[in-house]
């Protein structure tokens, strides 16, 4: 996983050399400074990397930055979908609305929106209210739609609530969107415009994006894209109890609020999805509570450690990359600074500089290649809608291109061998290719066999990766197509191709 700068293009060069020029950076030092080890760090960083699905990891001691680390093609300057991270955003938003006096905890969640509300609203929807919404017990069964063209107040009440608000946990999605409705509808801003002022400038997080539904509103639950230390900040004002530069941004009673057990969510004492629930964050283990979203868009906060974790990655097994913070970090973090060590601080440091997510593997070319690049490939009606592919390369042989004509839209990725090449491309993962359709990606290739060309994709705000896998037999092409993580399906039908005449 590891590669040297010389491979990479100047572009992902730039991008990785790090924050120092982003506004308002969280003060850097030596690990040892902050009472941790360097050779730990290196052992919690190869253990990060041995699940091969990191992006980012920033972690913070005594409010100084002690690791830092991207994996290539993911970079520091580059934001990142937070998805369900976005939900502790919209909670810092709800406690600023409380502050000002705009809404209440105990407010009915139909008072806000009368117009939308049903002719004869259900005793159990009449009871519910802003505090069941942040605690995820609105009393729904089966949680609302939460697609962007679909959520919106009317959905929300239209679903039955089974069961009295307040009394059972169940991840709602949709709820964290009527959380963002309501500061809409009480201060006349989306949650990304009232934050920013109060929380994103004074924290130095610049251009936050926030995708909305289809009335405007910003969508609460997901939807945010900031970069990874920006999340490492978001933490560390909640470990400070609200209070950043010498400031009280948020109440200090609404953070003890936020992040405490309000609602329990399970037993099972060795999973951090059962340690309680607070204001849309998570209890965990060991003392910690944190925010997260889809595939390990993490921030632990750990108060009695004074230590905090920001990471996104794409993985499917969220668990995993807690454990490894459990294991390798905390038993590392002491009360009291150690000795300096130069060569383990020097070992760390060219670790997390030569990060880099598994390109695809092979050989730099084939003895086909002649044959089979520069060839168009068309296909089928098929439910992937893809309707043809070409695989070219200039005359270097060092990058690829492939060209796919899906759905009536020309997409062109470029790829390098053990070089990741940038280009733009929609998010080509299910029903997300029109919710974002001009993606930063990355690409690489390399040929397996002698017939089989391996490409593999990064779209580099994101969680998600993709794989293809040409394997040419005369003029007959399969392309199968498999992703590192879905919300529905990671591999797709092969489809079969033959050459254009």
């Amino acid at each position: 996983m590891n590669c040297h700068f010389t491979h990479l293009p100047a572009l992902l060069l730039v991008a990785f050399a790090g924050v120092a020029g982003a506004a308002q950076p969280l003060p850097r030092s030596t690990p040892e400074a902050q009472g941790v080890a360097s050779p730990a760090m290196v052992d919690f960083v190869q253990a990060l990397d041995r699940i091969d699905a990191l992006h980012g990891v920033v972690v913070v001691r005594h409010g100084q930055v002690i690791t830092e680390g991207w994996w290539i093609p993911y970079a520091a300057a580059r934001q990142h979908m937070l998805y369900s991270l976005s939900k502790s955003f919209t909670s810092s938003a709800v406690g600023l609305a409380m502050a000002e006096g705009k809404l209440s905890l105990n407010d009915p969640v139909l008072k806000f929106f009368p117009q939308a509300a049903p002719a004869h609203p259900s005793a159990n929807l009449a009871a519910m209210r802003v505090h069941d919404l942040l605690t995820m017990s609105t009393g729904h069964a089966d949680e609302p739609p939460t697609a962007p063209d679909l959520v919106s107040p009317e959905s929300f009440f239209a679903q039955p609530v089974t069961y009295p608000p307040g009394t059972r946990f169940k991840y709602n999605t949709a709820a964290t969107f009527m959380l963002s409705a309501i500061v809409q509808h009480v201060t006349g801003q989306t949650v990304l415009d009232y934050l920013r002022p109060r929380l994103f400038e004074p924290l130095g997080i610049e251009q936050p994006r926030w995708d909305t539904n289809f009335q405007g509103i910003s969508l609460g639950g997901y939807g945010l894209r900031v970069q990874t230390e920006d999340i490492a900040k978001f933490g560390q004002l909640y470990l400070q109890h609200g209070q950043w530069a010498g400031r009280q941004l948020l109440p200090s009673n609404w953070v003890a609020m936020a992040t405490s057990r309000q609602i329990d969510n399970g037993s099972n004492p060795d999973s951090d999805w059962n340690q309680g629930y607070g204001f849309q964050f998570w209890r965990c283990r060991h003392g910690a509570f944190r925010g997260d979203g889809a595939f390990g868009q993490y921030c632990v906060v750990m108060p009695e450690q004074d230590t905090v974790v920001a990471i996104n990655s794409g993985v499917k097994d969220m668990q995993s990359v807690l454990n490894v913070i459990w294991d390798k970090l905390l038993p590392a973090l002491q009360a009291q600074p150690l000795p300096p060590n130069p060569e383990a601080t020097r070992q760390l440091t060219d670790q997390c500089a030569h990060l880099e997510v598994t390109p695809a593997r092979g050989a730099a070319t084939s003895p086909l290649a002649g044959r089979l690049l520069n060839r168009t490939f068309r296909f089928p009606t098929n439910d992937q809608k893809l309707e043809s592919l070409t695989l070219s390369a200039p005359a270097t042989g060092q990058n690829l291109t492939l060209r796919l004509h899906l759905n009536g839209q020309v997409i062109t990725l470029p790829c390098g061998y053990h070089a990741w090449q940038p280009g733009r491309a929609p998010l080509l993962t299910g029903k997300q290719m029109g919710q974002y359709p001009d993606e930063p990606t990355a690409g690489t290739f390399a040929w397996p066999d002698e017939s089989t060309c391996a490409i593999k994709l990064c779209a580099c705000e994101t969680p998600f990766q993709i794989t293809f896998t040409l394997n040419f037999q005369g003029d007959e092409l399969t392309l199968a197509a498999a992703a590192n993580v879905s919300f529905t399906t990671t591999q797709w039908p092969a489809l079969v191709g033959q050459a254009a005449q």
